[in-house]
C-alpha cells in the first residue's frame, strides 16, 4: 500500500484488512514517527502522532478476526528528546492482540526473529533457525 501521512497510512491499512483474505499479511510502516518526528526531533509532532495513533488504534482492533492477530512495534528507538539525529537505543514495544492471545506480559524478548517466528508459527509453517515463538 502506499500513502503519505499518518491518517493517510490508518485510512490505507484499515481499507486491506477489511478485504483481506484468511492467511494474509498486513504490514504497514507508520514511518512518521521515524523520520518526520524521531529524527528531526520534533517532540510536540511526535506527542501529537502518538495522540493521533492512540485514538485510531481502535479501529484496527475492532477488524482483528477470531483467528487474527495483530502485532504492534517498532524496528529501533528514536527518542524524539535525545540529541542528534541518530537512533536512540532503548527497547522497543512489542504488542499482540487477537481473540485467541493470552493477555499479559510477553517478558523481555531477545531478538526481533521472536515476531518472525511468531509470524511462522501463526501461519503454520516450519520452524525457522532464530527466535521463539511469543505464544
Amino acid at each position: 500500500m502506499k500513502a503519505t501521512g499518518l491518517d493517510a497510512l490508518f485510512d490505507a491499512t484499515v481499507k486491506e484488512m477489511k478485504e483481506a483474505g484468511d492467511k494474509t499479511i498486513v504490514f504497514t510502516n507508520f514511518v512518521d514517527f521515524d523520520s518526520s518526528w524521531g529524527h528531526r526531533r520534533d517532540v510536540a509532532g511526535y506527542a501529537a502522532g502518538l495522540e493521533l495513533f492512540d485514538r485510531r488504534l481502535p479501529e484496527l482492533m475492532e477488524l482483528v478476526g477470531e483467528d487474527d492477530i495483530l502485532i504492534l512495534t517498532a524496528d529501533h528507538g528514536c527518542d524524539p528528546t535525545w540529541t542528534g539525529t541518530d537512533h536512540t537505543r532503548e527497547h522497543i514495544p512489542v504488542l499482540v492482540y487477537g481473540p485467541k492471545v493470552k493477555q499479559g506480559s510477553l517478558g523481555h524478548r531477545e531478538t526481533f526473529a521472536d515476531i518472525g517466528q511468531t509470524i511462522a508459527k501463526y501461519f503454520g509453517t516450519s520452524d525457522m533457525e532464530y527466535g521463539k515463538a511469543m505464544f
